[in-house]
C-alpha cells in the first residue's frame, strides 16, 4: 500500500531513502557535469578516430547497461551499429557472468564497458579477449577496480565512474536503475561516440542536458508538494495498478522501457511496455480482460477488508516531444476511456533530442523513486 502521506514530507522521505535513489535523482545535473569533466580528463576530447567503428559492441550488467545500449543505438539513428553483448552464467552475481565477443568481431570494431562494479572477472575477461582480436577497448567503471588493470592491459581507454558517498551506503551494492548511476555510465558513452561521428553530443548538448535535469529536479524534488509535483502525481497513481507503458517517438520508446525497469528493480512494480500504435493492438485485450477498471474479479458483498486492492491497469502515455502531424495519441486515449482505463501523460518541453529523452528519463526515474519509497519497497 502506497502511504501518500510520506509524499509530502521531505524528512520521511529522505529516512526512507536508504539506497541514496532520491538523492540520485536530484543530482543528475550534478552527475553529468562530473562524468564529462572525467572523461575529458582521460582523454575523451582528444580521440581523432580513424574513421567510423564498424560496429559498436556495449558490455556491462544490470539495467543502467541495458539502458545506455538502447539509449545509444536509439540516437544513433537507423541502421545503427550498436550492439548489447548479452551475458550469460548461473547467477547475476558479479563473480558467475561472463561475456564473448561475437566470432566476427575484430580491429575495425569498439568495444565500450559500462559497469558500477568494475570487479566482474568476465568484463577483465572480455577486454584481454577484445585485445587479442584488435578491437578497441573503451571502459567506464570505478576507478581502482579490477577493470582498471584488464583494460590498462588490453591498452585501452579507461575513464572513472562519477560516483558519490551515497552510492554505497551501509555496504550496499549499487543499485543498477539508480539515476545516478544510468547518468554516470552513460554520458562518457555519449562523448565518445560523439567522437566517432555515430551521433551528435559535443559538451555544448552535454551541458544542455545537464540543465534540463537540474530543471527537472526543481519541478520533482522532495519539497515540491505532490498536487503542483508531476513525479510524485504519477507515483501516486500507479499505486496498486498494472503500468501499461504507451510511447511515441523514437526517443520515447528506449525511456519507457527503463522506466518499466526501473519500477520493476525499484518499486518491484510489474509493468508492461511497448510503442504506439503497435501498442493499441498488442494491448488491447490486456485492457478489456479482468485488468480493466470496470472489472469485477467476484462477488460484490464478499468482505473486503483482508483483501489487498484488486489490480488494475492504467495507462502511460510517453511522447518525446511535441508531434505535429500523424500521431496515434488521440486513438490512444479513446480506447484507454473506452476500456474504462485511467491514462497519465508525460510530454517533455522542446528542445533537441537529447534533453528531450533526458527529461523523460528524470520525471519517470523520479515517479519510480517516489513510488519505491512510498510503498516501502
Amino acid at each position: 500500500m502506497l502511504d501518500e502521506s510520506l509524499l509530502d514530507t521531505p524528512d520521511a522521505l529522505s529516512g526512507a531513502d536508504h539506497r541514496g535513489l532520491l538523492r540520485g535523482a536530484a543530482e543528475a545535473g550534478a552527475r553529468v557535469r562530473t562524468a564529462a569533466r572525467l572523461a575529458a580528463e582521460a582523454g575523451v576530447s582528444d580521440l581523432k578516430p580513424d574513421g567510423r567503428p564498424r560496429a559498436v559492441l556495449i558490455a556491462g550488467p544490470g539495467a543502467a547497461a541495458t539502458c545506455a545500449a538502447d539509449l545509444l543505438g536509439t540516437l544513433a539513428g537507423p541502421g545503427s551499429p550498436v550492439t548489447r553483448l548479452a551475458p550469460t552464467g548461473v547467477a547475476p552475481a558479479a563473480g558467475a557472468l561472463r561475456w564473448e565477443l561475437p566470432g566476427w568481431a575484430g580491429s575495425v570494431d569498439l568495444l565500450l564497458i559500462a559497469t558500477p562494479d568494475g570487479t566482474e572477472p568476465g568484463l577483465s575477461l572480455l577486454a584481454e579477449a577484445a585485445y587479442r582480436r584488435g578491437c578497441t577497448v573503451v571502459a567506464v567503471a570505478p576507478a581502482r577496480t579490477p577493470l582498471t588493470e584488464a583494460v590498462d592491459g588490453a591498452h585501452g581507454l579507461f575513464v572513472p565512474m562519477a560516483t558519490a558517498p551515497y552510492d554505497e551506503s551501509d555496504g550496499q551494492v549499487l543499485t543498477a536503475s539508480a539515476p545516478g548511476v544510468l547518468w554516470a555510465l552513460l554520458t562518457p558513452l555519449l562523448a565518445i561516440l560523439d567522437r566517432t561521428g555515430l551521433l551528435t553530443a559535443p559538451p555544448a548538448a552535454l551541458e544542455k542536458v545537464a540543465d534540463r535535469l537540474d530543471r527537472v529536479a526543481e519541478r520533482c524534488g522532495p519539497a515540491i508538494v505532490t498536487y503542483s509535483n508531476p513525479a510524485k502525481t504519477l507515483a501516486a497513481e500507479l499505486a496498486d495498478t498494472l503500468p501499461v507503458i504507451w510511447t511515441e517517438g523514437t526517443s520515447a520508446g528506449p525511456a519507457g522501457r527503463r522506466f518499466a525497469a526501473a519500477l520493476a528493480e525499484l518499486s518491484g512494480t510489474p509493468a508492461v511496455v511497448a510503442e504506439l500504435p503497435e501498442a493499441l493492438a498488442a494491448h488491447s485485450a490486456l485492457l478489456a480482460g479482468r485488468l480493466a477498471a470496470g472489472a469485477d474479479p467476484d462477488d460484490f458483498f464478499r468482505d473486503r477488508v483482508e483483501e489487498r486492492p484488486v489490480l488494475h491497469a492504467r495507462v502511460v502515455l510517453l511522447r518525446d516531444r511535441p508531434i505535429g502531424g500523424l500521431t496515434a495519441a488521440p486513438t490512444a486515449r479513446d480506447l484507454a476511456l473506452s476500456r474504462d482505463t485511467p491514462i497519465s501523460e508525460l510530454e517533455p518541453e522542446s528542445g533537441g533530442e537529447l534533453e528531450t529523452l533526458a527529461e523523460l528519463i528524470a520525471m519517470t526515474d523520479f515517479a519510480a523513486v517516489y513510488l519505491a519509497l512510498a510503498s516501502g519497497a
